[in-house]
């Protein structure tokens, strides 16, 4: 997923960065969704009961929403970032909304934000990215850095 964003690793962001058309994944039916690797952090213990319904909905989203492969979506969920995500969707269920639409308006609204300098100054993620492209980056980039 890096590379279709425009950049590598060790790449910095000094300007403009022309970017690759993204590779879209394709989900089928045979792709196996991972299971998370952190039950008590991220999206998976944030959201305790409805945990183990929403685990595959929201990775089918937003691998689906972000062209990312299902472990790099994984990344997410179980990151930091994934517990914001589903802080997110909780809300949306608090306002009334049904699972799966919570996780689909909380996923549209993350791709309609645009990341600042922030991330771009501590992961070399280019602006001006939707947030959910930019952290799903961002949690691959930090898996990579602690390899």
């Amino acid at each position: 997923m890096l590379s279709s964003l425009g950049f590598r690793l060790a790449q910095r962001v000094t300007g403009a960065i022309t970017t690759t058309p993204k590779k879209e994944h394709t989900m089928t039916t045979t792709d196996q969704i991972p299971t998370t690797r952190n039950e008590g952090w991220g999206f998976y213990g944030t959201m305790k009961g409805r945990a183990d319904e929403a685990w595959p909905l929201a990775m089918t989203t937003v691998s689906k929403a972000t062209g990312s492969s299902l472990e790099t979506t994984r990344l997410f969920l179980d990151s930091s970032f994934g517990r914001h995500f589903a802080d997110e969707v909780l809300n949306a269920l608090h306002a009334g909304q049904m699972l799966a639409a919570a996780i689909d308006a909380t996923a549209a609204a993350w791709m309609q934000r645009k990341t600042n300098g922030g991330l771009s100054e501590i992961y070399g993620i280019p602006r001006d990215l939707p947030h959910l492209t930019a952290f799903v980056a961002a949690s691959e980039i930090a898996d990579e850095l602690s390899a």
